[in-house]
């Protein structure tokens, strides 16, 4: 998606490097609990978590151990968070 822009990038894999609790806390700067979490993702769903479940810090730290409830990709380019494969906030990048 970036590559197709002719955006540089640097990409983590957060299934093998997941995101720390301190690293989703700083992400939370720039976005919400509610924009972040998956709540639609299988996982999510399998455990049964619906929109206004979890407080903040309980969020945070499932979202740190368990990566597949973060939402997809993020893209963290200076100040600004994409959340989510929005093709028209990426190509605003280039």
């Amino acid at each position: 998606m970036l590559a197709h822009h002719g955006i540089a990038f640097t990409p983590r894999d957060i299934f093998r490097a997941p995101l720390t609790e301190d690293e989703v806390r700083g992400l939370l700067g720039r976005s919400s609990v509610d924009d972040l979490f998956s709540w639609r993702s299988p996982t999510a769903r399998a455990r049964g978590l619906q929109p206004g479940d979890l407080d903040e810090d309980d969020a945070i730290r499932l979202m740190a151990g368990e990566p597949r409830l973060l939402r997809r990709p993020l893209i963290l380019a200076g100040d600004r968070l994409i959340v989510g494969a929005d093709e028209r906030a990426i190509a605003a990048l280039a």
